[in-house]
């Protein structure tokens, strides 16, 4: 995510709060690690325990998107900042093991945003959503239209057994979903797709630096590399009012969860079926969404903002909250039965606005200097890290039943 320039709006925190080398930031697929973009290079960090694992500095300019595949020394890179290493239009992959970029990828716009999943690599540019195969000479497989995405939205699950893409739809507010396990073109036994980081390794050492070109539609040189556009079965959730500003995609591939640019509420949907299970309520107030993530089991949903703040909601509705209801009865709201706390006033949601049937978070935080980060949960059940754009890393735990919530540790990565 890009936290790292901020948002001209009184809410985003104080400018001198912000790290002025930052322009990236971004977790792996299990959140065990993340990566940054600076002016003059990227960096490699473990989440918990902290521990920077690597930095490479160039000399030559910066980078200003980052994208990691699992642990393997696969990455993707576009330029940023004030003197970009690449050209904003390009991605290219990068082969640590060999410090060498290995394939790169042309588009004519602007990428806003990459991801890295098993033996594919998806681009997003303002307009489209383009999908290539993962290897020395890339393959154009898949190029999806959109509404305006300026955000880059896009969400893959990470989970080893399921492929689940999500991006906006064409229309504003809508979501598309694609099963890329379907799309005829590149698909293998799951045995096979959790050895494909490894393969493509192979690949690319054993050949020359491939590359192609693609846009809004396949150029020549793109059906020249040996692919033309395949076809994809497509559902679409019309899931919000107003545009697409986030997405997150259970590691199962079997929940997406949405916010829109208004950012007062988080809709999660079934992914076969389009079926609404939870409508989250953020707050009353207009905020940017900067990120959503999925604890590993989807029993938890966390979601920070340019407020500063972290809401951290409970999607199962096993456990019983007899004892949280008796802690919160003096207060205006109380816990329901998913562990999220609702209007003593629901019992009239017929009658009154909708604002009194949501549910709300039951255990939120507010970061250091109320700067613009992204959240997402750490290897203890009860704990999330935070990436902010001052440069540091947080870790906060939280109390289940009370909802209280205790920062760990903080750490200055840049």
């Amino acid at each position: 995510m890009n936290i790292g320039r901020p948002v001209p709006r009184a809410s985003s925190g104080s400018q001198e709060a912000y790290a002025p080398e930052l322009l990236y930031a971004t977790f792996n697929q299990d959140y065990g690690c993340f990566a940054i973009g600076t002016q003059s290079g990227f960096r490699i960090f473990n989440s918990d325990p902290y521990k920077e694992k690597m930095r490479r500095e160039f000399k030559d300019g910066g980078i200003g998107i980052v994208a990691m595949l699992y642990r393997s020394n696969y990455l993707a890179f576009v330029g940023g900042g004030r003197n970009p290493r690449f050209p904003p239009n390009r991605v290219m992959l990068w082969d640590d093991a060999s410090s060498n970029i290995v394939a790169e990828l042309e588009f004519r716009s602007d990428v806003l945003n990459v991801q890295l999943q098993r033996e594919r690599i998806v681009v997003v540019l303002r307009n489209k959503c383009i999908i290539c195969s993962l290897e020395a000479k890339p393959r154009h497989l898949h190029a999806f239209e959109t509404a305006d995405n300026d955000r880059g939205a896009l969400a893959i699950s990470g989970g080893s057994q399921s492929s689940i893409l999500a991006f906006p739809g064409r229309q504003k507010g809508h979501i598309q979903i694609v099963d890329l396990q379907s799309c005829v073109g590149l698909s293998a036994a799951p045995d096979q797709q959790t050895a494909a980081a490894g393969s493509a390794v192979h690949r690319a050492r054993s050949h020359s630096r491939g590359s192609i070109s693609a846009d809004s539609g396949v150029t020549a040189s793109a059906t020249a590399s040996g692919a033309g556009v395949y076809p994809a079965n497509i559902n679409i959730i019309a899931a919000h009012a107003t545009a697409i500003s986030a997405l997150a995609v259970s590691a199962d591939g079997t929940m997406i969860a949405s916010a829109s640019e208004k950012g007062t509420l988080i809709r999660i949907f079934d992914t076969a079926n389009g079926r609404l299970l939870h409508e989250l309520r953020r707050g009353v107030d207009r905020a940017d969404i900067y990120s959503i993530a999925f604890s590993p089991d989807s029993t938890r949903l966390c979601v920070s903002s340019d407020k500063g703040t972290v809401h951290i909601f409970n999607l199962e509705a096993k456990q019983s909250m007899g004892l949280q209801q008796q802690q919160q009865q003096a207060s205006a709201v109380s816990a329901g039965k998913s562990g999220n706390r609702h209007s003593n006033l629901k019992f009239m949601k017929d009658l009154l606005p909708k604002y009194f049937s949501s549910e709300w978070s039951f255990a939120h935080f507010r970061v250091a200097n109320e700067v613009r980060c992204i959240c997402g949960f750490g290897s203890e059940r009860n704990s999330v890290i935070v990436l902010c754009a001052d440069g540091t890393a947080q870790k906060y735990s939280f109390d289940s039943y009370r909802g209280n919530c205790v920062r760990d540790w903080y750490r200055k990565f840049i």
